[in-house]
């Protein structure tokens, strides 16, 4: 009796070893396969959130902001679904008062959307500077100095004077104006200057420059702008500003020169044949 209830323990035993081993696999097998499914899909929700996150493969072109006002700017950005943000301003004569003057990335670069736009908007008060004093030194320290104060030099009107080349009288807005008067930055000062009356100069070149350039170019050698033109390329304050001069008259020549404070006339492009205007300038300097 205590054999048989021995054996009868043992099988029992034996039985729920044998049956427990499979179980067991079964259970890791299922565990395995729920893991794999988790890890699964835990990456796919990752892609997924990543891919809406930085919108992968999409790319915005950013618009051309420069002339807009505030409130055109904020129904663009909401429009292409950007941001923007005000970073500095200053005053150009050149754009209408509260308008954006320059932006950063600039037209056409591409950017994901709500990248934030950085604008330069032009002042609504333009800012003040004191009027310096340039009478009695060079032309050229006269410019140097006027450009230092934030003024742009204008109209160089001569007279006879033995002085030649100094400055006898500062004009803004055709009368006299005393140092130390408070005018607009970037206002335009015309200045008399003295010449013997038989003194040229030979014209400078100033293809291939911006405006800017060939004003301050022109300006230093003792002559004045005259005509500017702008071709069918130029369509924007900003296309003016980045234009570049492709033809001019008189044109410059080493032999010949002409009468000091005369005007030359300017021809302005965007879409400029470079190879042409090099080689008018090494046409008109042989």
């Amino acid at each position: 009796m205590h054999a048989t209830f021995l054996h009868s323990k043992s099988l029992s035993y034996n039985n729920f070893t044998i049956l427990k081993v499979p179980s067991l696999i079964k259970v890791l097998t299922i565990n395995i396969f729920l893991a794999v499914l988790l890890i699964l899909i835990l990456a796919i929700v990752t892609l997924f959130a990543l891919n809406k996150y930085t919108h992968h493969g999409e790319a915005l072109s950013v618009p051309d902001f420069t002339g807009l006002t505030f409130d055109e700017v904020k129904q663009l950005c909401i429009d292409k679904k950007l941001k923007y943000q005000v970073i500095d301003s200053v005053y150009s004569t050149e754009f209408s008062r509260g308008t954006v003057v320059d932006q950063s990335p600039e037209t056409n670069f591409k950017v994901k959307e709500n990248r934030t736009i950085f604008l330069t908007i032009n002042a609504v008060y333009p800012e003040h500077v004191k009027m310096p004093n340039v009478v009695g030194v060079s032309l050229r320290q006269a410019t140097a100095l006027l450009e230092t104060f934030g003024l742009k030099t204008g109209k160089l009107i001569y007279k006879p004077d033995w002085a030649t080349n100094n400055v006898l009288k500062q004009l803004y807005k055709g009368k006299q104006i005393k140092e130390g008067i408070l005018i607009e930055k970037w206002s335009v000062i015309d200045l008399v200057v003295g010449k013997q009356s038989y003194e040229k100069g030979i014209v400078p070149s100033v293809t291939s420059l911006s405006f800017t350039e060939a004003e301050k170019r022109i300006t230093e050698c003792g002559f004045n702008i005259g005509i500017t033109e702008y071709d069918e390329s130029i369509k924007t304050p900003t296309d003016s500003m980045k234009a570049i001069v492709w033809k001019q008259s008189p044109v410059h020549h080493e032999k010949i020169s002409v009468s000091l404070g005369s005007a030359i006339d300017l021809w302005l492009s965007l879409e400029i044949d470079k190879e042409s205007v090099v080689d008018s300038v090494m046409n008109n300097s042989d």
